[in-house]
């Protein structure tokens, strides 16, 4: 797990990038009703648990650079017996202070009373405006109290600062700590994966093979990191297939696209597979296409390298293959300059993981692609996508959808592929077929 002391430090990092004068407010997540006295499971807010590591609901925190009172204030539900009775324990005002080592902690009942007393006298407010439409109004309730004391020299603040321009950056790069999680989450899915792979071979039904992620996932105390997308055949062209509940066919591909959440950081692994043990003449020459994509979109990551570098690698190794199967036709320049691969492909080659399946940062800096450096994860999932119907592609070809995607972590050696662990090659995948 993450030491209390770096959730500390993460604060002290974020308060010297705001600098004295300003406010910082990060809410807890709400719990969230699902029908009438019964809620959604409670999963906390990725950036108040990065600064926090407090798990519980109905909570604020407050950051105030250069308050000689205190700098780092929580304001949280009190101890309650009878309601921990039926919720659970709670940490409580008291201790949160001793617990979560912060500065001072207050009821989040009397956060009405003092938060306006905080705000007077900051010149900027930096929070997640739009996120969440009650805490909205209730902030700019507190502000227009303070200004209401204007005339009687009370000072409001006049700058108002989106958070995540300074928090996203931290949160892009990951300590040792968050790494080692990941590296767990990350074991977890590859395990979920390799099950779920053999369980398809007696499979009945798509829901059958996602029972195999979730029974591994609880059984690792994980939770899905996003709801499963299990695909076979046609559905497989589906790029956010959730039904999960349509017949397996011996014919057909499957296509699982999962992952598990271990201590609230995320893995995020695509595997393709044929149901019946071995691909196809066509299904292989896709995959084949597929596979060498995503091996130079890996080789191509280094430490210095435009993160756009990986996407436009995928673009042109697909497009080449297309070419080669006669699935489009004329030059590489002129189906790339013209994007007749999106018929085919039409998502980008990855994204950043972390805390969220698509997690916080920047793509671009100053309107170039940034460079790639250590710390930095992230996914690499080119695909191929022909549904059925499709004009103009020879039948051996449709309701055909392929996704290959691993988890990359950027390194001064290179990229380490962190979900390794399930064979993504023709032989390998056979053989685990074949195991089961």
């Amino acid at each position: 797990m993450v030491p209390r002391a770096e959730f500390a430090k993460r604060r002290r990092r974020l308060m010297a990038m705001a600098d004295e004068g300003a406010i910082l407010i990060v809410p807890a997540a709400p719990e969230r009703l699902r029908s009438k006295d019964t809620t959604y499971p409670f999963r906390q807010d990725s950036d108040f648990w990065y600064l926090t590591g407090f798990d519980e609901p109905e909570a604020v925190l407050v950051l105030v650079p250069g308050r000689r009172q205190g700098e780092c204030l929580l304001f949280c539900r009190e101890r309650d017996a009878e309601k921990e009775a039926w919720d659970g324990p709670r940490l409580g005002p008291e201790g949160a202070v001793e617990t979560l080592k912060m500065d001072d902690a207050y009821p989040i009942a009397d956060l009405d009373d003092i938060l306006p007393g905080l705000l007077e006298g900051r010149s900027r407010v930096y929070y997640h405006y739009g996120r969440d439409a009650g805490f909205d109004l209730t902030l700019m309730g507190w502000l227009n109290r303070v200004r209401a004391r204007k005339r009687l020299g009370a000072e409001p603040p006049h700058e108002f600062l989106e958070l995540g321009h300074l928090l996203d950056e931290l949160r892009l790069f990951k300590s040792a700590g968050e790494i080692a999680l990941m590296r767990r989450s990350a074991d977890i899915a590859v395990e979920a994966q390799i099950a779920a792979m053999k369980a398809s071979r007696h499979a009945r039904h798509e829901y059958e093979v996602e029972a195999a992620l979730q029974h591994v996932y609880r059984r690792h105390n994980a939770v899905p990191s996003y709801e499963p997308i299990v695909g076979s055949g046609a559905n497989a062209c589906v790029l956010h297939y959730r039904a999960n509940n349509a017949p397996v066919k011996k014919g057909d591909l499957l296509l699982c696209d999962a992952g598990a959440e271990y201590a609230l950081y995320a893995s995020d692994i695509t595997r393709t597979w044929p149901v019946s043990g071995e691909f196809s003449k066509p299904q292989r020459a896709l995959y084949e296409a597929v596979l060498a994509a995503q091996t130079e979109c890996i080789k191509a990551a280094r430490v210095g390298v435009p993160y756009e570098t990986i996407h436009d690698t995928a673009v042109r190794v697909l497009t080449d293959g297309l070419l080669s199967l006669g699935l489009l036709k004329g030059t590489l320049k002129k189906n790339i300059e013209s994007e007749a691969y999106k018929k085919f492909y039409m998502h980008k080659t990855g994204h950043w993981l972390g805390l969220d399946v698509h997690d916080v940062g920047e793509y671009k800096l100053g309107g170039k692609s940034r460079l790639l450096e250590p710390g930095m994860v992230f996914t690499v999932e080119p695909g191929l996508y022909i549904a059925p119907g499709t004009p103009g592609v020879p039948a051996k070809y449709q309701s055909i959808g392929i996704r290959i995607e691993d988890d990359i972590l950027m390194t001064k050696a290179g990229p380490e592929n962190l979900t390794a662990g399930v064979p993504n090659d023709i032989d390998g995948i056979e053989a685990v077929l074949a195991d089961a």
